[in-house]
C-alpha cells in the first residue's frame, strides 16, 4: 500500500488532467458549431472588440516598446563579444515579429482578457444571470462566449501588429540614442532583413492566441463554482491555464513555421 499510494495519486492527476483536456476540446467543438450557425449578435461582438482590444493597446503598446529596448541592449552586449554588434537591428526585429510580439502581447492580454471575462461570466453564473438567458431562450454560448471569442481572435493580431512596430521602434530608440548607430543605417537594416513571413507568421500566432485567451475566460467562467471563492478560482485558472496554452501553442507553431 505504500508503495502504491504515489503511483495511485499519480494516476488519479493524470486522469484529471486528461478529463480536464477533454471538457476544453467538446467546449471548443460546441463553440465552433455555434460560431457557423445564426443567431449571431453583432452589437456584442463590437462592444467585445472594444473591450478586447482597444483597452488592451497601452499595456501591449508599453510591454513592446520596453521590450524592444531591452531586446537591442541585450543583443549589442552578446553581439559586441564577438565583433556582430551591426546585427542588432536585424534581430530586433526578427525577434520582435516572430516570438516576442505575439508571445508578451498574448500573455499580456491573457492576463488582463481571461481574468476579466472568467470573472464577469463567473459572476453571472452565481448570481443566475446565465439561467434568466436560458429562460429567455437565448444560448449562453452564442450570447456570451462566441463574440468574446470572435472579439480576441480578430483583434490580437492587430495588437500584435501595433505591438511589433512599437517594439521595433523602442530598439530604434536605444539603438540610436544610447548604442551610436546612424538611423538611416538602422532603418534600412531593419528593412533587408525583415521578410513578410516574419510578420504573417507572428499574426497568425496571434489569432491563435487571441482564440485561446477568449476560449479559457469563457470556459473558466461557464464552470465556475458557486460564491467568490468559485469565481476566483476561475479566474485564476483562466489566466494560468491560458498562458500555457499560449506558450505550448507558440512551440508549436515555431516548429510548423520555421522548420524545414
Amino acid at each position: 500500500m505504500i508503495l502504491t499510494a504515489p503511483l495511485a495519486a499519480l494516476g488519479r492527476s493524470t486522469l484529471g488532467l486528461l478529463a480536464s483536456i477533454g471538457r476544453v476540446a467538446i467546449y471548443a467543438a460546441q463553440l465552433l458549431r455555434h460560431m457557423l450557425t445564426p443567431p449571431w449578435y453583432p452589437r456584442e461582438l463590437l462592444v467585445q472588440i472594444l473591450q478586447i482590444g482597444w483597452l488592451s493597446l497601452p499595456v501591449v503598446g508599453l510591454t513592446a516598446l520596453f521590450t524592444g529596448g531591452a531586446l537591442a541592449l541585450q543583443i549589442y552586449a552578446g553581439g559586441s563579444r564577438f565583433n556582430a554588434e551591426t546585427v542588432v537591428p536585424s534581430i530586433v526585429a526578427i525577434g520582435i515579429a516572430r516570438e516576442l510580439g505575439p508571445v508578451l502581447g498574448g500573455l499580456m492580454v491573457a492576463g488582463r482578457v481571461a481574468a476579466a471575462i472568467a470573472a464577469e461570466i463567473g459572476t453571472m453564473k452565481v448570481t443566475e444571470q446565465i439561467d434568466a438567458l436560458v429562460t429567455l431562450s437565448t444560448n449562453p454560448m452564442k450570447y456570451l462566449t462566441v463574440p468574446r471569442v470572435l472579439a480576441a481572435t480578430l483583434t490580437l493580431p492587430i495588437l500584435v501588429a501595433v505591438g511589433d512596430s512599437i517594439g521595433i521602434f523602442g530598439g530604434y530608440l536605444v539603438g540610436t540614442t544610447r548604442l551610436g548607430f546612424n538611423p538611416a543605417n538602422y532603418l534600412h537594416n531593419t528593412a533587408d532583413f525583415l521578410e513578410t513571413w516574419d510578420v504573417v507568421s507572428g499574426l497568425i500566432k496571434g489569432a491563435v492566441f487571441g482564440f485561446i485567451v477568449a476560449l479559457m475566460g469563457c470556459f473558466h467562467g461557464m464552470n465556475s463554482g458557486r460564491g467568490a471563492r468559485g469565481v476566483g478560482k476561475a479566474t485564476t485558472n483562466a489566466v494560468v491555464s491560458a498562458s500555457i496554452l499560449i506558450l505550448a501553442a507558440n512551440y508549436l507553431l515555431t516548429g510548423l513555421f520555421f522548420t524545414s
